[in-house]
């Protein structure tokens, strides 16, 4: 099996709008930035993980082609730019392929049309229906970079964008693209907090991982995305396991077994033990039966010494493109951490009883050891299981 890396890397979220504003804000130790009250998505009060600043405009691409999702991913774009040229100068526009999760795509702006049909009896001359199409980011992607190889979208709920890195890899693998432009993007809308607020699954306040206290989870948006390829960069994709529970629709199979086999597969696809990891990022949605599901299966498959975080305090949950912005929070702290900082756990340090032990990363910490593997673990609805490992090359 060939070698794939990480490359390049553009990333916007909670904690801001390119790699660097990012990484401040992550291994800040005073406060946890990121989540914070607004009211511009339901017009009430909620905690929300909103990228900060205006978007790129998007008036000169047509109107099929516009909306949100694809604001974010024309932020996350800027620094791949560069080097998606030089691929498709060296390999051609058809050996460039765009992989991308998403499970929003243009669900905003078909809720401001609608509204618009309702009070005028038209629908606005800036929507149309392929806004929502779920295989319009990649679209998108494509005719921004002027890429002509495959272009698809992955919707599992939660896992999409840390599936479509593993099928990016695997495009790369089979010999049908040079180059891939992988993550993903999900956009914030009424939609997807008030269908969470009808599961009694929103926290009205920073969520709370793994406490005894916790209550629910913040919805987030944001992009993240690398160019991946088989020439040597900083972080390679070293492995990736993907499961599937069957077992309910949006509540996990409690004993974790689908979560658990992934992580094996992970494992050994990395050609790893579980004791090389130096950091795991947890899915860490703050609801009790994910934290509960996911405490068991780490405590079996990793141990309890082991340093791990949720970072959905920070970024919050942004649902279809969460596995790509948490991978591409483990890059970072492969790729541009000189002080082997670990990104920190942010909760209210009353530990559930009731959850398996696992060893939570605190503010300011940093690792006793070079960070070389860190694993990303995605787990949807539907028990959609997917975990990555991320290795510095």
């Amino acid at each position: 099996m060939n070698a794939f890396f990480l490359n390049e890397l553009g990333i916007a979220c909670a904690l801001g709008r390119d790699a660097e504003e990012v990484a401040a804000a992550l291994f800040a130790d005073d406060a946890p930035h990121g989540v914070a009250m607004s009211d511009a998505i339901t017009g009430l009060p909620t905690s929300l993980g909103l990228v900060p600043g205006a978007l790129p405009s998007l008036d000169d691409v047509p109107v099929a082609l516009r909306g949100r999702n694809n604001q974010l991913l024309r932020l996350a774009l800027a620094p791949l730019r560069a080097a998606v040229a030089a691929a498709v100068e060296r390999h051609g526009a058809d050996r460039v392929a765009v992989v991308l999760g998403s499970s929003t795509s243009g669900v905003g702006e078909s809720e401001a049309a609608h509204r618009h049909l309702l009070a005028h009896g038209t629908w606005p001359e800036t929507f149309h229906y392929r806004q929502q199409e779920m295989g319009t980011p990649a679209a998108f992607v494509a005719a921004e970079l002027g890429l002509r190889g495959p272009a698809h979208v992955i919707s599992t709920a939660c896992s999409s964008s840390a599936k479509a890195m593993a099928s990016a890899a695997r495009l790369l693998n089979a010999g049908m693209a040079d180059a891939v432009v992988t993550g993903g993007a999900d956009s914030l809308c009424r939609f997807t907090v008030a269908g969470f607020a009808s599961l009694g699954s929103v926290s009205t306040q920073r969520c709370n991982p793994f406490s005894a206290n916790r209550n629910g989870i913040n919805i987030g948006e944001g992009a993240a995305l690398f160019l991946m390829t088989r020439e040597p960069g900083p972080v390679r994709l070293a492995g990736w396991g993907e499961t599937s529970d069957a077992h309910h629709m949006s509540a996990p199979d409690p004993d974790g077994k689908g979560a658990e086999r992934a992580i094996r597969d992970a494992l050994a696809r990395a050609g790893i033990d579980a004791s090389d990891i130096g950091y795991v990022n947890l899915h860490g949605t703050a609801t009790p039966q994910n934290d509960a599901m996911e405490a068991g299966a780490v405590q079996r498959t990793l141990g309890v010494v082991l340093p791990c975080s949720s970072t959905k305090p920070l970024t919050g949950h942004a649902l279809g493109a969460a596995g790509a912005i948490e991978a591409a929070l483990c890059w970072i702290a492969l790729a541009r951490n000189p002080e082997r900082r670990l990104p920190p756990h942010w909760w209210d340090g009353v530990a559930d009883p009731a959850l398996a032990p696992i060893r939570l990363a605190m503010p300011g910490e940093r690792s006793g050891r070079p960070l070389r593997h860190a694993l990303s673990q995605s787990f949807a609805f539907g028990g959609s299981n997917t975990a990555l490992i991320l290795s510095a090359a």
